[in-house]
């Protein structure tokens, strides 16, 4: 469908100069296997270059398949399985490996507490879960061990030092399962407004075509190198950054964890042409020392999102670094990003907006009250249709109609302005989401969690805007006994004990009383106020140091 040369109304029509890929992932993998056998697929970004273990596509391939056939051993086609592991290239082998034996994945963040865990796993059906012994010095196997005595359906447990173990019980005669390309893939859970994570199901089709026309979008090169810091349980990592690298046969340089040094150093030595990097990484990797005596020259473009990125940073990362940049825009439920801006954009258009839809999907703006479509300029909540459409909430039926209409388009709760050039604005949020460092934040879970501490007798967590971070946690606290509140350190700590590091709020604020509406619900945007106004000031407290780039 051709464009009108300047929008009126806030839709922005499917656009289809190319055919989507209906494929599954492991048909990616095997095409990939075939074509370029001896290309490097994927590198294990470590310090010590002699130490980085490199797998081609031909190898990559035969260890999923050989793994695949041990998994059936232990699982049916269509069971879920958690993945609870740190970015080592474990992970990946254990997603393709799973992806060929037809096995649906449910990606855990290794942070998480048991109870976070329990969650995740009940509410998913999780017949299995596969573990790493350790992440980041966590201990992570008397966690499984007791979600195994506590969860009657979750059977199975298998470490990630068992492959050549687990390849031993396979068959290699037996046939892999034969997979649609709208069959699901993955459970990845996001953040709502209310209760607990939902868990997005994702499916082939749109993970491939997400991620490939937004890495294409980002001119990464076919054949380049990607290299990846951010974490795989979240669709940054394990989607639009690896399934774009697989997507254009390139090579997956994996780190670990973000280290500004090794960052640049790995640019070096490997060649990597492009990386997803949120603004605090790319401004650690611009004030590092290292910056001035590393060859850098293969740099090709920067893939950024999550959170504003200003337009003195864009200057400066294209100049310093040499780069093209862009910024992409999406949700869980739609596969990952559907809105991104071009690398050829000028550089107000990359700091203001999120850009344009990729091909194949239509968005529009609609009136909150009568859902109508409105015209450019207005704010309104954004909704996305097209072949990136999540199957649904995993066991929530009335969630998943709540969010995707009838006709399938995906309500994303955002609130945005298009122009009529056709380029979207962020203008704020429906939901309560707090996005911290990019990662999605959901208060109801950290209020319910504060709502047991012993001196608590009201809560309401709130996100604060913050340059590094994009937004903070904060809570304000009204205590059961005025003359026995919590400290800040007293309900840090409970935090600790039950919620991630990200999680856990940094700014605590104590009150008597809340600003109520006339039904009884905390007005919370009369408590921003507040706090921007400075009519309600933080208690004087001190957050212990954080040894983490993106907890």
């Amino acid at each position: 469908m051709s464009q009108p040369e300047k929008f009126t109304m806030s839709y922005f029509p499917a656009e289809a100069a190319e055919p989507l890929w209906d494929m599954t992932v492991p048909e990616l993998m095997l095409w990939n296997a075939k074509d370029f056998p001896d290309r490097l697929a994927l590198v294990e970004g470590v310090a010590d270059p002699k130490l980085r273990r490199r797998w081609t596509y031909k190898q990559l391939v035969d260890e999923a398949q050989a793994m695949a056939r041990g998994l059936l051993r232990h699982f049916q086609p269509g069971d879920k399985v958690g993945m609870l592991a740190p970015e080592t290239p474990e992970w990946v082998l254990f997603q393709h490996a799973m992806c060929f034996a037809g096995i649906i994945i449910v990606p855990i963040n290794p942070a998480y507490t048991e109870r976070e865990l329990e969650f995740i796993l009940r509410s998913s059906e999780s017949r299995g879960i596969v573990f790493a012994e350790t992440s980041r010095g966590k201990a992570l196997r008397p966690l499984v061990e007791d979600l195994l005595v506590k969860i009657p359906h979750l059977t199975e447990a298998i470490c990630t030092t068992d492959i050549e173990a687990l390849k031993a019980k396979g068959d290699p005669a037996q046939d892999l399962p034969r997979q649609n390309p709208g069959d699901m893939m993955q459970i990845q859970y996001t953040s709502g407004t209310t209760g607990f994570p939902k868990g997005a199901c994702l499916h082939h089709r749109g993970v491939i075509n997400a991620a490939r026309l937004i890495v294409e979008r980002a001119d990464f090169p076919k054949g380049g190198v990607w290299l990846n810091s951010m974490p795989m349980f979240h669709i940054g990592g394990g989607i639009v950054s690896e399934i774009g690298t697989f997507s254009r046969h390139g090579t997956f340089v994996l780190m670990q964890q973000f280290d500004p040094a090794l960052f640049l150093e790995l640019l070096e030595s490997e060649k990597v042409s492009c990386s997803l990097i949120v603004p605090t990484m790319i401004l650690a990797l611009l004030n590092h020392p290292d910056m001035k005596t590393r060859d850098v020259s293969s740099f090709n473009s920067i893939l950024s999102g999550a959170a504003a990125v200003p337009a003195a940073l864009v200057h400066r990362a294209k100049k310093e670094f040499g780069v093209e940049f862009a910024i992409m825009f999406g949700q869980t439920e739609s596969n990952g990003p559907f809105i991104e801006t071009l690398t050829t954009d000028p550089v107000e258009l990359q700091s203001e907006t999120i850009g344009r839809p990729i091909p194949h999907v239509e968005v529009k703006i609609v009136a909150m009250d009568t859902l109508e479509t409105v015209p450019v300029g207005t704010v309104g909540e954004l909704w996305v249709r097209g072949f990136n459409t999540m199957l649904g909430y995993y066991g929530q039926p009335v969630a998943t109609a709540a969010t995707v209409t009838e006709d399938g388009w995906l309500r994303t709760g955002d609130l945005c302005t298009m122009d009529e050039n056709g380029y979207f604005r962020i203008a704020g949020r429906m939901k309560e989401m707090i996005i911290r460092g990019g990662m999605n934040l959901y208060p109801k879970e950290i209020e319910e969690v504060l709502f047991d501490h012993p001196k608590v007798g009201q809560v309401a967590v709130l996100g604060l805007e913050d340059e590094t971070w994009g937004e903070i946690v904060a809570a304000v606290i009204q205590p059961k006994d005025k003359a026995d509140a919590p400290t800040p350190d007293e309900l840090f700590a409970y935090c600790r004990q039950n919620l991630s590091p990200q999680k856990t709020p940094e700014r605590w604020y104590f009150v008597e009383s809340y600003p109520m509406t006339p039904t009884g619900k905390i007005q919370k945007n009369v408590l921003l106020d507040m706090i921007n106004d400075g009519k309600l000031t933080a208690a004087d407290w001190v957050r212990p140091a954080r040894n983490s780039a993106i907890a």
